[in-house]
């Protein structure tokens, strides 16, 4: 009964253990959750060596024994139960997720000395203060032997102290106060610490520690590879073989090209990059976006021709052609990029693209949201960390990247003020509540974490930047009001409710004159025109309301 698979949380019944006799709480199969864990692992069924019972045993012994051996055991963690379990004569009854010997996440036995730190060992005194290692010569390496295997064998900090290697004690130093900086918890301390002992209890000065090499020995460990290649960098001896991101993509989207457009557009796409003698530099996602959008040009001519200087005007009209609006316009300012450096280092005879108007943007009329929009968005809004990213849209219409970059210091509880991308302003009752419970959240969460931005996540509370864009756009991912969406809303109330007002939106949320216009603008013609707006019934509005009836108040209270 107790080997059956299907899940032991369906009926809890409080009464006594049918195995291991504790009180507590019990299911389906008539065990508290640590017997029916014990029977995952344990499937030999047979009489017990100490209590003759017939159990599920381990080495010959029921887990009532192992239990007892635990609170008789004198000698402490860390040393065998075996002797013990043998000489078990007598039980001691328990609550059932209260015996020490069910679960490593209890406190051991009062018999025993508290420990603290990371898996009940008491923590040890911070390294002493050491600095980097002066050296007069090196004896520099005649050839490469190869990659290097590391393992973790050989020195254990929890007996001994580390190797005698002043650049090992500078590693440990300057981890030391990383630690202390970043608010690193035991556990992620002992990890970099017998990992900076790995990689250099034999360094000689020097030598350079490449990351291909330690980096599979401390992912198959488990052991985060961030903080010591921090370490290794500060310190100099890191060789970083690393291939740039934007080198494994660019390689990718290359792919299914002809060899010799490939090889122009590589060099057309690293120019971009990296900008040259009468150029400047572009964004990396500028020039993703750029390739992104002539690649499927490429390709088609990849099939018939195999170089660049044989794509012909004509070639490029029937691309323009094949597209409209938005797609066709960037799709011709990427070719046009590309072949206009292409003719001017020689590449191509002529450009195709030239004389070719790749025509102006019409601004589009932005709608406001539907009450129904807004509350599924607001539905999703379960999690401290949504409620404020939300808040702050849908009431101060912040954009995604001043919420990331916000600090602690932006958000005054006591004078209830906010500053958001370098505009103070108000705080109203709604944000106020939910910023409170927020930061409450995350006091609680990360009481030590040195990162001073307001939003924090599991991995940035080690760092000190702001969260990814990612993880802030996954907060609303596949809804119709967007992060970006509720920004836009709220401005455009703002502007349909002061009456098309540039400079009162511009006052409001701190914004150019240019889009504080182009706002004003949009609020009068969906004023001028309120046929043009949305409804929430099926029949559109006969007039259109200055202010949206219903706003999102419920949001801080979920």
């Amino acid at each position: 009964m107790l080997r059956d698979g299907n899940n032991p949380r369906t009926v809890p019944t409080v009464a006594s253990c049918g195995s291991c006799l504790a009180w507590g709480l019990t299911y389906s199969q008539g065990v508290c959750m640590a017997c029916y864990g014990f029977a995952a692992h344990f499937k030999t069924v047979g009489q017990c060596g100490a209590c003759d019972r017939w159990e599920l045993l381990k080495k010959d012994y029921c887990r009532l024994c192992w239990c007892q051996a635990y609170r008789e055991r004198t000698t402490g963690p860390g040393h065998p139960l075996a002797p013990y379990v043998k000489a078990v004569r007598h039980h001691q009854l328990f609550f059932s997720a209260m015996n020490p010997g069910v679960s490593r996440r209890h406190a051991p036995p009062p018999a025993f000395p508290r420990r603290v730190g990371a898996k009940g060992r008491p923590l040890k005194d911070p390294p002493p203060v050491a600095f980097r290692p002066h050296v007069e010569a090196v004896q520099l390496r005649l050839f490469d032997l190869g990659p290097r295997h590391y393992d973790f064998g050989g020195v254990d900090l929890r007996s001994g102290p580390p190797p005698d290697n002043p650049w090992l004690a500078w590693a440990l130093h300057l981890a030391h106060q990383m630690g202390e900086v970043h608010g690193f918890s035991p556990i992620v301390r002992g990890t970099l610490q017998r990992s900076l002992v790995m990689l250099l209890a034999d360094y000689r000065p020097g030598e350079l520690i490449r990351y291909s090499d330690y980096e599979p020995a401390l992912r198959k460990r488990g052991a985060s590879h961030a903080q010591a290649t921090a370490i290794l960098s500060e310190m100099g001896v890191l060789d970083d073989d690393r291939p740039p991101v934007f080198d494994a993509w660019l390689e990718d989207k290359l792919d299914g090209l002809a060899p010799s457009i490939v090889a122009e557009t590589r060099r057309w796409a690293n120019a971009r990059k990296d900008g040259g003698p009468r150029s400047k530099p572009r964004a990396p996602d500028t020039v993703r976006g750029q390739l992104r959008r002539v690649r499927p040009s490429l390709l088609a001519w990849s099939e018939r021709y195999e170089h660049l200087r044989e794509v012909t005007r004509d070639d490029v009209l029937v691309v323009a052609s094949s597209l409209t609006g938005a797609e066709r316009r960037e799709t011709l300012a990427g070719l046009r990029s590309l072949f206009r450096w292409a003719k001017k280092n020689g590449v191509i005879f002529a450009d195709p693209t030239a004389r070719i108007r790749i025509g102006r943007a019409e601004e589009s009329i932005w709608q406001p949201l539907l009450n129904e929009e807004i509350a599924r968005t607001i539905e999703v809004a379960i999690s401290p960390q949504s409620r404020v990213v939300v808040a702050l849209a849908a009431v101060h219409a912040a954009r995604p990247g001043a919420i990331r970059e916000m600090i602690l210091d932006d958000v005054d509880i006591a004078n209830h003020r906010v500053t958001i991308a370098e505009h103070s302003r108000p705080l109203d009752d709604l944000t106020y509540q939910v910023l409170s419970e927020w930061l409450d959240y995350r006091r609680q969460r990360w009481p030590h974490t040195a990162n001073r931005h307001l939003l924090i996540s599991r991995e940035s509370a080690l760092k000190l930047g702001p969260v990814s864009a990612p993880w802030v756009g996954r907060i609303v991912q596949g809804l119709p009001a967007t992060i970006e969406r509720l920004r836009i809303d709220r401005q455009l109330e703002e502007a349909m409710a002061s009456g098309a007002d540039p400079l009162h939106v511009a006052l409001v949320f701190g914004i150019s004159d240019s889009s504080a216009v182009r706002y004003a603008e949009n609020a009068r013609r969906l004023l001028e025109r309120p046929h043009e707006t949305h409804s929430a019934s099926s029949s559109p509005p006969t007039e259109v309301p200055t202010r949206r009836p219903e706003r999102p108040e419920h949001l801080g209270s979920r």
